[in-house]
């Protein structure tokens, strides 16, 4: 039985929905928002975050009542009911992609629901356990770069990890600098990136730099051109990909067969492509690792729960939250994060 074969008949009751919004400046040097979806029923609450990153089609949920999704269903038929509703009722979202980031708001609080409502958890459904999970903490440099932010997080914190944004602004000192630190596993390239703030434009002398420089790290969403194909395939082992995996279709399409995948649960909108493209990838011995969009409530301990289950020993960008604010808060947990003694629904 496959892995959502194991859920799509858990049933649910929605007596209920509401919708909570939050905002939390982050250490990227923007405001965060997103919209919780609240799905109540039978004394249990369902919730799920839906992390568009535009602040706009949060505002327009404002004066938006109920969607309409009262009724008795199993997870398939509800998933199935949301085709025919409009997520987006006053304007259309200023990205596509965010239609798959709030359909999984959604799936995601049906799935809690349903599983509160059995008594269980993701794990319980699945016959899995929930195993410590190791974190990375993705953060940027500022402008103009430096190590300083690492190292204050290295102060409290000696033994993190680190997922990194190299730009074109990383001279060779600094990559030297912080490869000497050798907590890099990750440099996202944002190759993949069109129309966003953290854009960075293909630049085979960066790519180059940063190859070289980090020689054991996973370098994640690089551009394919004409001036960076060669390097790239000569080092496809190390290549993941992010911004294009929506599915088991955009991994079959990719340049090359990859060798790593970063999951977002939010990219793939229905549960259905979610557990579907986790299958394929164990099938194909594709690498997995966890990633996080800056989630402000359950969608991080969604995300970590996906990672205990699925790929907990990966350079997973599934910190607690507090590691993006622009302060660094105090007692924040090292990694391995440590699951609940008793975890409830599509937490952990």
């Amino acid at each position: 039985m496959s892995l959502y074969e194991q859920v799509a008949d858990l049933s649910l009751v929605i007596d209920a929905e509401d919708r909570e919004r939050r905002e939390r400046d982050t250490s990227s040097g923007f405001t965060r928002a997103t919209t919780t979806f609240v799905l109540e029923g039978e004394g249990e609450t369902g919730r799920g975050e839906d992390v568009t990153y535009d602040t706009e089609d949060h505002d327009a949920l404002a004066d938006v009542g109920a969607l309409g999704l009262a009724g008795e269903y199993a997870v398939r038929e509800f998933s199935a009911a949301l085709e025919g509703i409009d997520l987006f009722p006053r304007r259309e979202p200023e990205r596509e992609s965010s239609k798959h980031y709030r359909r999984w708001a959604l799936e995601s609080a049906g799935l809690d629901l349903a599983l509160r409502q059995a008594g269980t958890n993701l794990g319980g459904i699945l016959g899995l356990s929930y195993d410590p999970v190791r974190f990375v903490v993705s953060t940027r440099l500022g402008e103009p770069p430096s190590a300083d932010r690492l190292h204050e997080i290295l102060d409290r914190h000696p033994e993190a990890e680190f997922k990194l944004d190299p730009t074109s602004e990383w001279t060779e000192d600094l990559i030297t600098e912080i490869a000497a630190i050798d907590a890099v596993r990750v440099l996202d390239l944002k190759g993949q990136y069109h129309g966003t703030r953290v854009d960075q434009d293909p630049d085979p002398a960066l790519y180059e730099r940063v190859f070289e420089g980090f020689p054991d790290a996973v370098i994640e969403d690089p551009a394919l051109t004409d001036d960076t194909r060669d390097l790239l395939e000569a080092n496809s082992e190390r290549v993941s990909w992010d911004a294009p995996i929506t599915g088991v279709e955009s991994v079959e399409t990719l340049p090359f067969e990859p060798a790593w995948l970063n999951i977002k649960p939010s990219r793939f909108g229905t549960l259905f492509s979610l557990f579907e493209t986790i299958e394929y990838c164990r099938e194909e011995g594709i690498r997995t690792y966890g990633g996080g969009q800056f989630e402000l409530g359950v969608g991080r301990k969604g995300i970590q729960a996906l990672a205990s289950l699925f790929y907990l020993d990966r350079p997973n960008d599934v910190a607690p939250g507090g590691y993006n604010d622009p302060t660094l808060p105090e007692n924040l947990p090292d990694s391995p994060l440590m699951p609940s003694e008793d975890p409830s629904g599509f937490e952990w």
